[in-house]
């Protein structure tokens, strides 16, 4: 059984909540655990243990996947708010800390939407804390009623992973759910696809085996609830869960 460690999202002590309104909330939104999970692969939630009792855990994981969620804190990428986007500092440390064990323990690492934007951030990158604010010319990446239903094409680097994983596909289509995106590139992340406005879209980390260490911005886990045909969204998955155990499984 291959064992995908997922990181938490986070919800916090909130006295309008109905349940559990006192309570510190860890969670795995449903779609990503059906994502993830195939015959003899499981998604494993990583609670928020804190960093003394978490190593015995991420010890056991084969591959890690870090999933969407709330915005991350500037000072996370070293820049202050601009605005009202303050994100989520705690989730931000929590994440981190799995991401670094996963990184110096040569583990495979899948990064999805805030996953891909931590990613950066942890390999010294920035980010927009707002598109609409900071680059008004794009195109709008975020529309809280459509929701997963935005989407727009990708632009693959002919010759890169994503591009080869994915050449007999004429629909290179993707969906669009997030208002921060990458500002400057983390160190030895090589990009792999754009949003035709010139977003990063993919990358992956070149200090390691092809693929071993990638994220995208968009979110794989709601393509099974567009109403158009996406892109293959099980292709870069596959390639992951390949690191994670014997390759001759996939």
């Amino acid at each position: 059984m291959i064992k995908i460690g997922v990181s938490a999202c986070i919800m916090y002590p909130d006295s309008e909540r109905a349940y559990f309104s006192a309570k510190h909330l860890c969670y795995l939104e449903r779609d990503m655990a059906r994502y993830l999970h195939r015959p003899d692969v499981l998604p494993v939630l990583i609670p928020d243990l804190g960093e003394d009792k978490l190593h015995e855990l991420l010890a056991q994981m084969d591959g890690f996947v870090f999933q969407g969620g709330s915005d991350l804190a500037p000072e996370t990428y070293g820049e202050k708010p601009i605005g009202p986007w303050l994100g989520d500092p705690l989730r931000d440390e929590y994440e981190l800390h799995v991401l670094d064990y996963a990184i110096k323990n040569n583990k495979p690492v899948f990064g999805i939407c805030r996953g891909f934007q931590i990613m950066n951030a942890y390999f010294g990158g920035t980010l927009y804390q707002d598109i609409a604010t900071q680059r008004p010319e794009l195109e709008q990446h975020r529309d809280a009623a459509l929701y997963d239903q935005l989407n727009h094409p990708i632009v693959l680097d002919e010759g890169k992973l994503l591009a080869r994983l994915h050449d007999e596909e004429i629909n290179r289509t993707v969906n669009s759910v997030h208002h921060q995106a990458i500002k400057e590139v983390g160190s030895n992340l090589e990009v792999l696809a754009t949003s035709p406005d010139g977003l990063v879209e993919a990358f992956l980390w070149k200090q390691t085996e092809e693929g071993k260490v990638i994220g995208v911005q968009w979110r794989a886990e709601f393509f099974a609830n567009s109403q158009i045909p996406l892109m293959d969204a099980e292709k870069v998955y596959t390639h992951f869960l390949s690191f994670c155990a014997d390759k001759s499984m996939f």
